[in-house]
């Protein structure tokens, strides 16, 4: 029995759909009944409802020890794509608490139930560093703890700890860092925000850029090491480094939308986190632009996907599907949901 945690997200929904394909049993994880409809709306989109039902469903929570009691009954595979994406200093505490106490709980069930092996999904957020000598990131870039991180890399980085604790322990981990993945559902929320502002006619764009990676690929390659002898290593799945500029234009040009016209220089950025800072406070709106997130939309570092890609890793050349091929995939499915 393998056990998905976030099974109501973009990477948990597109791995369940890819394990119930190849007749796997699974069970997944969600915290309220109306979460669950968003995968199956996401099988309905590939026109595969009909495995939907494949899938034993548990009601728990990552930070709720005792509900995660009935999940892990009979489970041998863990793998653990929970977690929250937010870049608002406000939820710093829950950042905290969901992804990193909400890890160290996975963790400690997989030791107290013997789990063969946990594949926990990270991000890059979560990598070194980059320093002035250095010319990309990877995985064994340092991590700097002197350096400015968002409360959101920081609870990943946290998460890998505890991570790395359980495997300290004697459990069998691998761990994955996606860059920002793309793929189709969830338009509302985390990436799928770009197409949905995008097709909304969003006026702005920077320069600044970053890894991305197709939802596709990246449970394609956490499937492929769970079932690889592969353990105590992390790899970071970036397909390509591109500017935000380039991928809202590839968006835009795929939705038959208008490009946005406006470079947000990083003057604009720095006015605008503020302006966000003080509409929040004064009308107790969640925050939409960070001083960190507005940073990092104009830093370029560039991130290495040389370890996953060795042959020697998984057996075979991994080639990464383009950016451009996996937007166009998106696209024509945002069209059609």
């Amino acid at each position: 029995m393998i056990l998905v945690t976030g099974g109501t997200g973009l990477v948990g929904a597109h791995l369940l759909l890819h394990l119930v394909e190849s007749e796997t049993t699974v069970r997944a994880i969600y915290r309220e009944p109306k979460s669950i409809e968003k995968t199956k709306s996401l099988f309905k989109l590939y026109q595969k409802e009909y495995l939907f039902s494949k899938i034993d469903w548990v009601q728990a929570d990552i930070i709720d020890v005792p509900t995660l009691e009935i999940a892990f009954k009979n489970v041998d595979f863990v793998y653990h794509c929970a977690g929250l994406i937010s870049y608002d200093p406000n939820d710093e505490d829950l950042l905290r608490k969901v992804n990193i106490e909400g890890t160290a709980n996975i963790v400690n069930f997989c030791i107290d139930n013997k789990i063969k092996k946990l594949c926990h999904v990270s991000s890059i957020a979560a990598l070194g560093n980059q320093q002035s000598h250095e010319t990309e990131i990877s995985e064994e870039t340092e991590w700097n703890p002197e350096t400015a991180h968002s409360d959101y890399a920081i609870s990943k980085y946290g998460a890998e700890m505890e991570i790395w604790r359980g495997q300290q322990e004697g459990l069998d981990v691998v761990i994955v860092n996606p860059g920002v993945i793309f793929g189709a559902g969830f338009w509302n929320q985390g990436s799928g925000l770009f197409f949905s502002s995008i097709k909304n006619e969003f006026p702005f764009y920077t320069n600044g850029s970053t890894g991305y990676v197709g939802v596709t690929d990246v449970v394609k390659i956490m499937i492929r090491l769970m079932n690889s002898t592969i353990v105590s290593e992390r790899f970071t799945l970036v397909a390509e480094n591109l500017t935000f500029k380039k991928v809202i234009f590839l968006i835009a040009e795929n939705l038959n939308a208008k490009k946005p016209k406006i470079e947000a220089k990083p003057w604009m950025t720095a006015i605008g986190w503020r302006l966000d800072l003080f509409i929040s406070t004064i009308f107790r709106t969640k925050r939409k632009l960070s001083k960190y997130s507005a940073n990092s939309l104009h830093s370029s570092d560039f991130i290495s996907n040389e370890k996953i890609k060795n042959p020697e890793v998984l057996g075979l050349n991994f080639e990464f599907q383009s950016i451009d091929s996996v937007i166009k995939e998106v696209c024509a499915k945002h069209k059609y949901d």
